[in-house]
């Protein structure tokens, strides 16, 4: 908090004399906006009596103040004022600087998710340049929604952007940095269909299917096929730990997704259970999927070392998710029942209340709908 004992002794800050409108004057304990002397942007502080000391000197009391802030006008000043005393908050906590709150945060949040999903909301946060070191709570709508039209990122982008507001807002309303959540105002619709970067995806054809199997004693190409034939997300597949894989019971739990409905056991095709029996064998660390040299595969890392090589190599155009279109369009087209569909997609969001209630499959059922588009 930011304590000012006897003002105009201690901190000989020369003030102008208080410039009370004539048919407003604040009642006593109000607090009062006084007017600095000089050449400032803001020249004019909002500041409260908080008590008074003994000036011994001066054989007088003298006034402490705490500083509520600073504003270019009197009126913006007032204004400041009304909002502290209707919702008086910790001064020092409102100073709280937007790069502040992401390093807080992120400190408690990060440990508990996957690495994709920290790469994601570091992207995001690379944008915000402008806000760092503005007050989180002086931060407005039209704030955020500067940065979402100015950033130039593609919708699916813009969407873990306003997911990084979310985060940082709940966790800043939570601490008391702010009295407002203006994250949920954030306005993506205007960026569906006019996203210059928009690309829809495409899956794999039965030839490009085919070129796969073709190369399927490469192991990073079994990783195209074993994406092609279980419907998961690339966050997903590439967080998967060893622990989590059921070789045995020819199923692998998905421990950590992007929704609720996502976390899921997925059946692991009979085609495909010596991939994974290999994968099990060759990495040395905890992860399924690794580097060449033994270390966890990230999405980035996958894209530009793996991924967009085999692609070229291959001469195809694709991209990670298209292999879970891929998988999805390949079950609809083999007649597999609509709700494994959904359970082995994570899809329960677009069941019925009857699918999601009382419909438990197990596993067996799951093993044979995803057999179903990948005979032996």
């Amino acid at each position: 908090m930011t304590l000012i004992r006897g003002f105009p002794l201690y901190h000989k800050i020369c003030l102008s004399e208080r410039e009370f409108d004539k048919n407003m004057k604040l009642p006593n304990g109000y607090g009062s906006v006084v007017k600095m002397s000089g050449k400032r942007r803001k020249p004019y502080m909002v500041r409260k009596t908080i008590g008074w000391h003994l000036d011994k000197g001066k054989g007088r009391q003298i006034q402490d103040f705490i500083i509520i802030g600073y504003a270019e006008t009197r009126a913006e000043g007032l204004k400041m004022l009304a909002e502290y005393n209707q919702n008086p908050y910790d001064v020092d906590t409102a100073k709280v600087t937007f790069s502040e709150v992401y390093e807080r945060w992120s400190k408690s949040k990060y440990p508990t998710i996957s690495h994709s999903n920290v790469k994601g909301y570091e992207a995001s946060y690379k944008v915000c340049g402008f806000l760092y070191d503005k007050a989180f709570r002086e931060i407005k709508l039209c704030d955020l929604q500067l940065v979402i039209e100015t950033c130039g990122k593609n919708y699916p982008t813009l969407k873990k952007l306003k997911g990084l507001f979310n985060q940082m807002y709940a966790y800043a309303m939570k601490n008391d940095i702010c009295n407002k959540d203006y994250s949920q105002f954030v306005d993506l619709a205007g960026y569906r269909d006019k996203n210059p970067n928009r690309r829809d995806r495409n899956i794999f054809t039965k030839e490009e299917l085919a070129t796969l199997w073709a190369h399927k004693a490469n192991p990073y190409c079994q990783i195209l096929l074993m994406l092609n034939y279980n419907a998961c997300r690339i966050s997903e597949f590439l967080d998967l730990k060893k622990e989590n894989v059921h070789l045995e019971k020819q199923y692998f739990d998905v421990v950590e997704s992007k929704t609720e409905n996502g976390i899921r056991k997925v059946p692991i095709a009979d085609k495909m259970l010596p991939f994974y029996k290999g994968w099990m064998e060759r990495s040395p660390c905890e992860y399924l999927l690794c580097t060449t040299d033994g270390k966890h595969l990230d999405y980035f890392n996958y894209c530009d070392t793996y991924w967009d090589p085999l692609m070229e190599e291959y001469g195809m155009k694709h991209k990670p998710h298209d292999t879970r279109h891929t998988c999805i369009s390949m079950m609809a087209d083999a007649g597999v029942n609509p709700t494994i569909q959904k359970k082995i997609a994570g899809h329960s969001g677009a069941m019925s209340l009857t699918e999601r209630v009382y419909t438990h499959l197990d596993i067996q059922t799951l093993i044979d709908g995803i057999n179903m588009i990948c005979k032996p």
